[in-house]
């Protein structure tokens, strides 16, 4: 198996909400704090097995594009602002990816000096 990821590697990170509030409502938190530089938020089908029975539902999946070292911080945001007693949290590792939108992914997770504003127009 390969080492583990540098702290500044990009992963994914996924969830998934009961709804598109909900998952607005993490988007927007992960994104303003840093802790990724996008969340897509896309409508899907789930089926699962919950406490013994299988069950399907219509559900919000967050993909959220972060930093291996951000890792620990987007989960115990997600869990804050998630509704589900065991909300989905999958890290996958990016193995490989456009330079310009890899480098892109690390500058939007770094910390702000507190003094700094927003480059936006």
């Amino acid at each position: 198996m390969d080492a583990e990821p540098s702290p500044t590697h990009a992963i994914v990170v996924t969830t998934a909400t009961g709804s598109r509030a909900e998952a607005d409502r993490i988007a927007e938190h992960l994104v303003s704090k840093r802790l990724a530089a996008c969340v897509q938020v896309s409508p899907i089908a789930s089926c699962y097995r919950w406490r013994g029975a299988v069950e399907r539902a219509d559900e919000w999946l967050c993909t959220i594009k972060t930093r291996a070292d951000r890792f620990a911080a987007v989960e115990s945001a997600v869990r804050a602002l998630h509704s589900y007693d065991v909300p989905e949290l999958l890290a996958t590792r990016v193995w490989a990816g456009g330079a310009d939108y890899l480098a892109w992914i690390a500058s939007e997770t770094e910390s702000m000096p507190s003094t700094e504003t927003s480059s936006e127009p």
